[in-house]
């Protein structure tokens, strides 16, 4: 498996101080997802936690619905990247054969490769059933937590996370990739592999929410999505939409509600003129 880190040599000016030294940064690499003996997808992201990537990337790209669904994944390495070989049961292999497309992703983009304007909005699960409520400490929470958990980001300070948290059981799981997309398909992978109930947390990143984020949020079972960034106008209709509730540039108990805030106790709100 490559390394999922190497040292830079750099040159640093501070305080009018020109220094040399090193710096750790992030490997990215081309990780090709094969089914059935043909490629499918190749993104560009950080070579960890692959198997949950698989996984994940299967279930929020519509290939499987459940982890028993794959029987098989081997990461075998192809030159500078890897091929992840996907072995799925039959009636999904046969499923995919009959839409197989082919796609290439780049770290930033998460919707790369579809076939039509239908695709990139296509319907997101209904996750307004979702009885999930937080406190302002619990948001808080969620939002340190996977900060303190990001080991790779505490390196190279330049990895995105995802995490699922559970109000009064903490995190769950997280996962981390240079690419904002690639660290919430491993989150759901995780989810997934280790049988949490998506429905019954809530899934906190650190970048921006665009609709694909809300897409796999909503995937992965969640009514809650925490981000330190801020959402774009489609991802807050398509958040409205599913039943979710939208919480944005999250700074400690201060925080932004753009959907369903019934799931969060504010205490009294005031208008702003």
């Amino acid at each position: 498996m490559p390394a999922t880190i190497a040292t830079a040599l750099e040159i640093t000016r501070r305080n009018g101080v020109i220094r040399r030294g090193s710096r750790v940064v992030p490997e990215e690499v081309p990780i090709a997802f094969s089914y059935d003996g043909s490629t499918h997808a190749v993104m560009m992201g950080t070579p960890a936690d692959i198997e949950d990537f698989a996984v994940g990337f299967s279930l929020t790209e519509g290939i499987i619905a459940s982890a028993a669904e794959i029987e098989a994944i081997n990461v075998i390495e192809e030159g500078p990247g890897l091929d992840v070989q996907v072995t799925l049961a039959q009636e999904r292999e046969e499923a995919l054969r009959a839409r197989r497309r082919h796609m290439a992703g780049p770290v930033g983009c998460g919707l790369c490769g579809i076939e039509s304007i239908e695709q990139a909005v296509r319907p997101v699960p209904d996750v307004s059933a979702g009885s999930v409520t937080l406190s302002a400490r619990d948001i808080a929470e969620a939002a340190a937590a996977l900060g303190g958990a990001q080991v790779l980001n505490a390196q190279t300070h330049a990895v995105h996370g995802a995490g699922f948290f559970v109000p009064g059981e903490g995190l769950l799981a997280v996962r981390e990739d240079v690419g904002r997309h690639n660290a919430l398909d491993k989150l759901a992978g995780a989810v997934l592999s280790q049988g949490l109930d998506g429905a019954g947390g809530v899934v906190v990143v650190t970048s921006r929410i665009s609709v694909e984020m809300v897409q796999k949020a909503a995937i992965i079972g969640s009514s809650v999505l925490i981000a330190i960034s801020a959402p774009t106008a489609l991802a807050i209709r398509t958040a409205e939409t599913a039943g979710m509730t939208l919480i944005a540039l999250t700074r400690g108990e201060d925080f932004e509600i753009f959907t369903r805030s019934d799931r969060v106790s504010t205490g009294a709100v005031a208008d702003v003129a």
